[in-house]
């Protein structure tokens, strides 16, 4: 049997530039594992919730993995089915999603015992504005 050669890397390809973490989750990540929480703390398995709330067990998963964004029907539906109202877990959602701002904007002690504060990013307004006024 003969080798096979090394698979090298594209230039420019995704090898030679590592993915930069987001400094925050995505929505529907962290929707995905608030669904996933609530289910769990129910005792109930995939099908069954997915069953309730009328979508495949294999949508539920990608779902609650943050790798589908679903429509706010069904949320809707999801979130009946886990026993919950639509605006609940979307305050729950909403309240993760500040939490974790605020605590990227805590102060962050040096060794030198002096503290930096990291500056908020812009909103997307503030970023498209002058693109916006350009058009």
């Amino acid at each position: 049997m003969s080798e096979h050669r090394r698979l090298q890397s594209i230039p420019g390809g995704r090898a030679d530039s590592p993915r930069p973490e987001p400094a925050e989750p995505l929505w529907r990540e962290v929707l995905g594992r608030r669904l996933r929480t609530l289910r769990l703390d129910q005792g109930d398995t995939l099908v069954e919730t997915a069953r309730r709330a009328g979508v495949s067990p294999q949508y539920l998963s990608e779902v609650e993995r943050g790798r589908k964004e679903p429509s706010s029907e069904m949320i809707a539906a999801l979130a009946g089915a886990l026993g919950t109202s639509l605006g609940e877990l979307t305050g729950q959602v909403a309240e993760e999603l500040q939490s974790r701002e605020a605590a990227l904007r805590r102060p962050i002690p040096l060794r030198s015992n002096a503290v930096h504060r990291v500056a908020p990013r812009p909103t997307l307004t503030q970023r498209f504005t002058p693109t916006l006024m350009a058009a």
